[in-house]
Order: structure tokens, then sequence, then C-alpha cells
């Protein structure tokens, strides 16, 4: 039998403990070739704060653990009866639906970019309107005209005097309103 993956859902938070028990589990029960790879899908964001850049984890599905599994009576028992887990997602009651490996490889990809390039933390949009929170231009609104990722830099268009001026800031220089 191949190993298919199973979205297995769990209590949102428990993602990493519920990672460890199966481990655990598996180990005890002796299963190891009976499964696979057992993942938390998370990505690196980049988050600005006090000025300083730092990088936090963010699951991509909170509440939910991929398993690569041979699906028996003994393995759909064992994922089913850890602690923290609710279920298997898809299917029937004792017959869980695997998922495609098209979405495997999808989340896969989108874990390995935020490694490579983690995103920002707070997405800014063209158009949209921001304040600025710090820096000469404090408690001034305007649209963002345009939004730099590689270097956590928004330009946005605030009017002084009665006339659009364009201002570079950081991202943590402004707010969505």
């Amino acid at each position: 039998m191949s190993k298919r993956w199973y979205v297995v859902h769990v209590y949102s938070g428990m993602e990493k403990s519920v990672h460890k028990a199966l481990l655990e589990r598996i180990e005890r029960a002796g299963l190891q070739t009976s499964f696979g790879r057992i993942l938390v899908p998370s990505e690196e964001v980049v988050e600005v704060k006090g000025g300083k850049k730092s990088i936090t984890e963010r699951r991509i599905f909170p509440g939910y653990v991929l398993v690569e599994m041979d699906l028996t009576d003994e393995t759909w028992h064992l994922v089913k009866n850890t602690n923290r887990v609710t279920g298997f997602l898809g299917g029937s009651g004792n017959r869980p639906a695997p998922i495609s490996d098209r979405e495997v490889e999808k989340i896969l990809s989108q874990m390995e970019e935020g490694v490579e390039k983690p995103r920002p933390k707070i997405l800014f949009e063209v158009g949209e309107m921001v304040r600025v929170k710090e820096g000469p231009f404090a408690d001034f609104n305007g649209n963002v005209e345009d939004v730099n990722y590689e270097k956590s830099k928004v330009r946005v268009s605030v009017t002084i005097f009665g006339r659009a001026t364009p201002v570079e800031l950081d991202f943590g220089q402004v707010e969505k309103t």
C-alpha cells in the first residue's frame, strides 16, 4: 500500500503538541513503516515592532495537521484516539478521504516559500487608506501609492497644506484605518 496524505482536525493552538504526541504514539506502537511525514503547515512572517524586525511562525491552516500514512484500522485508531485530535477532515466517519497530491504540493511549496522569503504579517494594498502612527507625519491619513515588501516600505500620499505629498514610510509607521 502506498501512503496518502490525510488532514487531521485538532484543537486550535495544539498543532505542535499533537505532532509530538503522534510521533511518540507511532514509536510506541511500532508503526513507523505505516506512517510517513507529519506536518504542521506553517510559514514564516516578518513582523516589525518598535522598529525591530522579527520573524515569527504563522500557521497556514490553524487547527489542522497533515499526516502521511497507510490507512488501516490500526493507524486510523492511533491518530483518532490521540489527545486533542477531533477527527479527520473529509470522507465518512471511519473512512477519511485523502487529499490530492496536487494539494499537498501546493501546501509544501507555500511552506518552502515562507522559509526562503518570509512574508510580512500585514499586507497593504495600493489605494488603501492608512494612518501614520509615528514620525513627522504622525496622525496624518493617506492613500497607499506603492508597497515594497522587499524593504518593508510603503509610499503614502499625505495631504499637507492642501497638497498631496508622497512619503516613504516603514510598515511599522503606518496602520490600516
